[in-house]
């Protein structure tokens, strides 16, 4: 694979030893390549501030508790400054509040540093294309945190098809995977997409997702 085709990645972490782990392992991935590393949220504001615009990275991966700016404000910082960088929270913990926090600072997914190699890897690759990728017990996390601090919604006047989708959606799935299910065509999926993003006056699926776990708009377990 060349260069040209590797997504830039940069580690924050404030142990020294999880940094060089995930370096080492990252650099085996040909679609992904380490550019820079921070020990703290502080630290990894300046890294970026110091790197040419060509040079800094298409995804962060951070750890959530880190001593100073953790990593929801490292994130919500970030992400003022860089909207287009996507960023993946590592973390030991799973509480309820944490992750609600995290998702709404504008990380994309929320990982814990109990997932397989192969699952980060794929919530990395759900990050690039800003698709929320979480294990069942981070998604429960997450509407149990939402629905404890959100008062009852409307549905926004969806209909019942555009609901189903938006459940989907909420799970991050793919619009082929959605297709699959409801044995619809992906046309009419991102139609069905599209329709949601106007009536929730949203931009992105990413936004959508949070939303629907928001307000509790989602399939029931």
């Amino acid at each position: 694979m060349s260069e040209a085709v590797k997504w830039k990645l940069m580690i924050v972490d404030d142990h020294d030893m999880v940094r060089a782990g995930l370096r080492t392992y990252l650099m085996l991935e040909p679609k992904f390549e380490v550019v820079a590393e921070a020990g703290s949220g502080e630290d990894a504001v300046k890294v970026l501030a110091g790197l040419a615009d060509g040079d800094k990275p298409d995804i962060i991966l951070m750890d959530l508790m880190m001593p100073g700016m953790d990593g929801v404000e490292t994130t919500r910082k970030v992400l003022e400054i860089y909207p287009g960088i996507k960023i993946v929270l590592l973390t030991s913990f799973l509480e309820d509040e944490k992750v609600v926090a995290a998702i709404e600072a504008g990380a994309v997914s929320y990982c814990l540093k109990t997932v397989s190699a192969e699952e980060l890897i794929y919530a990395l690759n759900g990050a690039v294309r800003g698709m929320p990728v979480m294990t069942g017990d981070v998604s429960q996390a997450l509407t149990r945190g939402l629905r404890q601090r959100s008062s009852q919604g409307t549905d926004e006047g969806l209909t019942e098809r555009e609901k189903e989708v938006l459940y989907l959606v909420a799970e991050g799935r793919s619009n082929k995977e959605i297709a699959e299910e409801l044995h619809i065509s992906i046309k009419t999926v991102k139609t069905h997409v599209s329709n949601l993003l106007m009536k929730c006056e949203l931009e992105d699926r990413t936004q959508l997702a949070v939303l629907a776990h928001r307000k509790g708009w989602i399939r029931p377990v």
